[in-house]
């Protein structure tokens, strides 16, 4: 286990986001070629899709008056138009069409952000352009596997994205926010490891010869009908910079092997977890849970969607609340237990991605 003084504090509760890094600006069936209006990293964004169906992402604000570009409407090839004037931009961000002149003035423009469609998102680089590598992108290849199915939803989280990342890192919570769901007594008793390695955090958790809590029984019953009996449960929790977690999840009949790589007398599944900063004090949680198993049922599918959107509410309210306590009491500091290892990695990453960013100095 990775060990933390229990009294060490953390002064930085919530820390400003990181902007050269890749962030879901939505699911892809999202973007469309009527343009909407998504605030990212504090910056208001429009996006949309050409006639050949290539996502767009442009600065919401016309040259011209500032007048909200997802306001206006697309027309031919990859163009769109400012709904209070009719300049018209071209996916590059460049005016290429003035009301009422033939000359074009050369500053009009607008920003205009990288984008990438992969694993059924919309990814926005909204930092230098010129460091936009599409291999930075963190790995969700669950998402748009033929060996997984599942499906998931967006939140809109009140509070700041690395509150987010807290709660996920550590899931001794759901023992107290979760207990009619996924959460029992084992998840504090047992033992856990924590590896650093680059950009990437993973912590693993094995709870031998227990119970399964109610979502982790129907899940089993689902695939072996009747299911009777102790488990094991697992957790592997793994980060990646600046907000992607994905959480290896399952329980499986206890003594079969699990633990050693055998899960085929359990099931398993995938929480995918991306968050994107709106502003300093909220963010978009886009979310799936995908599974191994009966991939062919869509009654699954839902009934899974469904009940980690249950989940995600409890976590939701506790987030809120969190929040509004951080704003109330701004002097005060955090403190960290030995469940924080992973947390305090993360927390370490964004300070050294925000240092090279020269927009923050990190902690020793």
């Amino acid at each position: 286990m990775t060990v933390v003084s229990a009294t060490s504090s953390t002064t930085n509760k919530v820390l400003p986001h990181p902007l050269n890094a890749w962030y879901v600006a939505a699911w892809d069936h999202e973007v469309t070629r009527k343009p909407m209006s998504r605030r990212i990293a504090n910056r208001p964004v429009a996006l949309y899709r050409t006639e050949d169906g290539n996502a767009v992402a442009l600065a919401d604000a016309c040259w011209h008056r500032l007048a909200p570009l997802s306001m206006g409407k697309t027309l031919e090839k990859d163009t769109i138009q400012c709904p209070y004037h009719g300049i018209i931009y071209n996916s590059a961000g460049r005016c290429v069409s003035m009301p009422a002149q033939e000359t074009i003035n050369p500053s009009a423009t607008v920003p205009s952000f990288p984008i990438v469609e992969r694993y059924r998102y919309v990814w926005i680089w909204m930092g230098d352009p010129t460091l936009a590598d599409p291999d930075l992108i963190p790995d969700m290849s669950q998402m748009s596997s033929d060996e997984w199915a599942g499906d998931g939803l967006t939140i809109h989280a009140a509070c700041n994205f690395q509150l987010v990342l807290d709660n996920l890192m550590d899931l001794t919570h759901e023992e107290f926010v979760h207990s009619s769901t996924i959460g029992q007594e084992e998840l504090s008793e047992s033992d856990f490891v924590t590896v650093r390695e680059g950009n990437k955090v993973t912590v693993t958790r094995w709870m031998h010869n227990i119970d399964a809590p109610p979502f982790w029984l129907k899940n089993m019953r689902d695939k072996f009908p009747g299911f009777e009996g102790k488990v094991d449960r697992w957790q592997i929790i793994n980060f990646e910079a600046p907000s992607t977690i994905n959480i290896d999840v399952g329980v499986a009949k206890a003594g079969t092997g699990a633990p050693e790589g055998d899960r085929s007398q359990g099931v398993n599944g995938f929480v995918m977890n991306t968050i994107t900063p709106e502003t300093d004090r909220s963010s978009h949680y886009f979310w799936a849970f995908m599974r191994n198993y009966a991939l062919d049922s869509q009654l699954i599918t839902t009934q899974l969607r469904d009940g980690v959107h249950g989940v995600f509410g409890e976590d939701e309210e506790m987030l809120m609340a969190q929040q509004a306590a951080i704003d109330a009491n701004p002097d005060y500091e955090f403190y960290n237990l030995n469940i924080d290892a992973g947390g305090l990695w993360v927390r370490r990453i964004l300070e050294s991605m925000l240092a090279a960013e020269g927009r923050l100095t990190p902690s020793a």
